[in-house]
This record gives C-alpha cells, structure tokens and sequence, in this order.
C-alpha cells in the first residue's frame, strides 16, 4: 500500500513529494537491501544491528512468515525513513532483533529527519485498540525518538537495559583515567599478556562465517560450568551469526580477532563497528585461557586500536553491569522502551505497560537473592567438575 502527500506550498511552489509505503512479503528485505543500506548509511544514529545484512539475516532465522510489515517513506522517491518490523499474534510490532540486539533503531534520514519522522509516525499500522508497538533497547538520542514525538497516539516512555561504555583511546590512556591501585593493578595484568605471548590475528572478512562456529564452541565451553543464554548455543542463532557478520564485515562493519597462546586457537571475540561506537557484542575463551590471563584487559587493547584507527568515539561495552565491565569504570546509560498505540483505548498497550510495571516492581526482589546465590552455585558446580 502507497500513499502521497500533495506536492504544492500555498505559494504556489513545487513542494517535495512524500510517499509512504507498507511492504509485506518475506523477501521484502532482500528486494529493498541496497536502498537500505544507503539509509543506514545517511543516519548518524543507525547501529550494525540495523544494517540489511542483520535485519534479513534475522528474519530469515527468526521471523514469523506473513509477519512481516516493512514500512517506507520516500521524499521524492528517495528512501528517508523506514522500519522493520514484526507483528506478533496479539497485535503487538517489535522491531527485529529481539533480546539478541543491544540497541534498537528506526531509520531516518539526517538531512530530513524531522519531516521523515512525521510521516514514519503517520504510517505506523496501530490502527485497532488490541495494536501496539513495543519498542525495546532504544538509545537516548536515537531516531526512534523522534518518530515517537511525532505520534499523536497514547505513548510510554519506560528505562530498559543498563549499558556502559569507554573512551576509545590508546590503553595507557584508559589505564590513567583508573584510581592509582586499580591502575597499578591492571597495568600489571597487561605486563602479563605481553610476556605470555597471546598473538591477536585479525580473520579477513572471507574466514568470519568459519570463525563464528569457533567462538561459540569457545563460548559454550566457557560457560559449560555456568548457566549459558540458551539461544547462544542453538543452531539458528549459529546460522544467524554467520551469515549476518559475513555481510557485515563485508563492509567493515563487523571484525573479528582470533587469539592463539602457543599456537592453539585459545579465544575468539566479534566487535560490531559504526560511527558512533565500537562494540564488544560477543566473544569465547578457553577456561584455560581465562584461568591465566586477564581475558577482559585483552579484549578491550584490540577494540581500543581498531575504534583509535577508525576514529570511532567510544567503545561500548553493550548491556550489563558485570563485575569485570565495572572494574573498567564505564559510563553508564540507560537505554529506553517507547511504547505507542491508537489514540483511543488501546488494550494491548494498556496490558503490555500493566506487566511492565509489574515485573520491574518485582525485580528488585527476586534479584538479590540469586545475585547472593550464583557464586555458591558457581562454587559448587566447579567442585563437582
């Protein structure tokens, strides 16, 4: 379905002409791929996980057939705006990714962004009071803000994920912004990763597929003794990981390192690169390894050189507020849930927000005492081994 908007000003003059458009075939990502990309590239706060190779890729590994509303807006039939998303059997759309990315984004074109937003917001299909649009994971700044300005629906703004990030500088320089013993402490963990020998590789964009098997069978072995995300060790989330990196690093928007100690293959890390940020989305060490060395102090000096080479700002450490990420003292953001629907009463936005709200109430309470529990049962599961 394609809509226009009338091409003339009061004054007479030629107006731009905005078209808007819904897509619903499965292989409407596939067709739209170059366009796509030429977006992402024109929106200064697009992410990797928004990039065409990712989005189909997922979809293809995750999506739901006949699910898929892909909507477009063009200003004088170049592609400004777009967004892909998922119709979940509720009514409720998400966007592509799911738990698996870390930051979630529409798509809008910097020199127009305003006037795209508009229109994005305008072709949203929350047209019944069981719709909604649930967006997860939405960094402070981002388009999709934008888009949820611009919506004359009933709109929430909830917090989502803690995410922290560094400087991307030279190491010396991160190490000096540590207190003195901290410092003092993590200098002589570098000390120690030079004297081992670790030796970084970093795998051309042709070797990336076969390189993701090997990171997540180093994965899953580092997290054999520990409770591991289920969906990390699946066959689609591997199929998925290949193909969406192949086409990521394609265009240098994904690298990938491999890291031997005496020539065996000991840990494998996947940095996601844009212009804003470098991020460290998932890696595998050997046990082995992690028991001699600082796996962290590793990972961290390659990202550091490869964000420094490419002028990337920052070095983001994505979603969580684990004990090694925190030894680092990261800025900390919170990312944003921005939740829409019709203007009248809408039943499932009601209902979402309802168990939003109560889950984040309950957190606190269920929370603390696993967090108490894990290194006992980390303890325990290691003496049985």
């Amino acid at each position: 379905m394609t809509t226009s908007t009338p091409a003339v000003t009061r004054a007479g003059t030629i107006a731009a002409r905005w078209t808007t458009e819904v897509r619903r075939d499965d292989l409407a990502l596939a067709h739209l791929a170059d366009e796509w990309e030429g977006l992402a590239a024109r929106c200064r706060t697009a992410t990797p996980f928004q990039a065409a190779a990712w989005q189909q890729s997922w979809w293809r590994a995750y999506g739901r057939p006949g699910a898929l509303y892909v909507l477009l807006v063009r200003r004088d039939g170049l592609l400004v705006g777009a967004a892909a998303l998922q119709r979940g059997r509720t009514g409720t759309f998400t966007a592509l990714g799911g738990r698996l990315i870390d930051y979630t984004e529409l798509l809008l074109d910097d020199s127009c962004a305003a006037e795209a937003a508009a229109q994005l917001a305008a072709a949203l299909p929350l047209h019944r009071p069981w719709h909604a649009l649930d967006l997860r994971e939405v960094r402070p700044g981002s388009a999709a803000h934008l888009v949820y300005a611009h919506w004359r629906g009933r709109r929430h703004q909830l917090l989502d994920s803690v995410c922290q990030h560094l400087p991307a500088v030279p190491m010396e320089q991160l190490l000096a912004r540590l207190p003195g013993r901290t410092a003092q402490r993590s200098r002589a963990k570098q000390r120690k990763l030079a004297d081992a020998g670790v030796e970084s590789r970093r795998v051309p964009a042709a070797e990336v597929p076969a390189a993701m098997d090997d990171l997540l069978g180093l994965h899953a072995l580092q997290w054999e003794s520990r409770s591991v995300t289920p969906e990390h060790v699946s066959e689609r989330f591997a199929a998925h990981l290949r193909e969406s990196t192949a086409g990521l690093a394609e265009l240098g928007q994904a690298v990938v390192y491999r890291y031997y100690l005496e020539g065996e293959l000991m840990a494998v890390d996947l940095l996601l690169l844009c212009p804003s940020f470098a991020g460290l989305y998932l890696y595998g060490a050997h046990p082995r390894l992690r028991e001699r060395l600082d796996i962290a102090g590793l990972l961290f000096g390659t990202s550091l050189e490869e964000a420094v080479r490419a002028g990337i700002p920052e070095l983001s450490l994505m979603r969580g507020e684990e004990p090694y990420k925190e030894r680092w003292r990261p800025e900390r953001e919170r990312n944003h849930r921005l939740l829409l629907g019709p203007r009248w009463f809408a039943v499932a936005l009601t209902l979402r927000l309802t168990r939003v709200r109560a889950r984040a109430a309950a957190a606190p309470h269920l929370r603390g005492p696993a967090q108490r529990l894990r290194p006992l049962l980390d303890r325990v599961s290691r003496a049985r081994r």
